[in-house]
């Protein structure tokens, strides 16, 4: 078995032009069309049974509107091989509510996105939905580190990561792009180890720039195989989530790195679907 515990889908109408904004942004392509459609086809090239779907809202009134959406579909795209997280937004009001309506549904976490929200993870507002999630019984996943498209700050740095830590210990913390995308010294001096999940979405593999574009990605820095293995040992293969990033990684590529990768078949289980079961229930 195979899940992916990282890929972004938008409305079919919107899809097309959002990620190739988004493209425009990062200076990189996008491998689907972002619709959730070509994710499903593209699962199938790659072998993944499963995919997480992970919504960003980049403002408080997208909120309800868009849980809602998923909450309303969430049991049809189960059965299509996708489980879909919520969103809250930092400035939404009624967080417990939303916690709470989307723990009713099934749904089994929700996603932040600091870069996108334009707080760092240690502001009052995100540090209280985290509390509340945890309470709540919801997995939290993050953008960790810098995002390739936002670079004029570091929203969710190793340090903001271990304060959350420190004062809330959440029990189901994902921290994508392996701890912190473009930190993962400090994320081996640091947090390997920590009680969070790592998931391993736009950290292996090449970072394919926009031919569109006349300027290179703002990085084009990823891990090499051996410093993944040996931050995915130090931390625990226990504790690590099969992740793409799609559409901006190409799943069967992924696929094939983690396939060719020198894992023990313990560790290749884990990384690639055992983790992941434990953390969504479906082991």
């Amino acid at each position: 078995m195979i899940i992916d515990f990282h890929t972004h889908t938008f409305p079919s109408k919107i899809a097309k032009r959002v990620v190739d904004g988004l493209a425009e942004v990062s200076r990189t392509v996008h491998f689907t069309d972002g619709s959730m459609e070509d994710l499903l086809r593209s699962m199938k090239e790659a072998g993944v049974d499963y995919s997480v779907n992970l919504p960003v809202m980049t403002s408080p009134e997208q909120v309800e509107k868009i849980n809602s959406s998923l909450i309303g579909s969430n049991e049809e795209l189960r059965q299509k091989g996708v489980i879909t997280f919520g969103g809250l937004h930092p400035d939404y009001a009624d967080f417990r509510g939303e916690l709470q309506r989307l723990k009713s549904a099934g749904i089994p976490g929700i996603k932040l996105h600091p870069t996108y929200q334009h707080a760092d993870l240690t502001d009052p507002r995100f540090m209280r939905i985290i509390d509340a999630a945890n309470d709540t019984g919801l997995a939290v996943i993050i953008h960790a580190g810098w995002d390739i498209g936002i670079y004029d700050h570091d929203y969710a740095s190793v340090a903001h990561i271990l304060k959350v830590i420190d004062e809330i210990h959440p029990e189901k913390f994902i921290l994508a792009h392996f701890g912190g995308w473009l930190n993962w010294a400090g994320v081996e001096k640091y947090l390997a180890g920590a009680p969070v999940w790592l998931d391993t979405a736009f950290t292996v593999g090449d970072v394919t720039p926009n031919p569109e574009c006349t300027e290179p990605p703002f990085s084009m820095e990823t891990l090499s195989i051996e410093d993944f293995l040996r931050i995915s040992r130090k931390h625990g293969t226990d504790k690590v989530l099969f992740a793409t990033d799609s559409p901006w990684m190409d799943q069967s590529a992924y696929v094939r790195i983690f396939e060719k990768m020198p894992l023990t078949d313990t560790e290749r289980d884990q990384i690639m679907h055992k983790n992941a079961e434990k953390l969504l229930g479906l082991a």
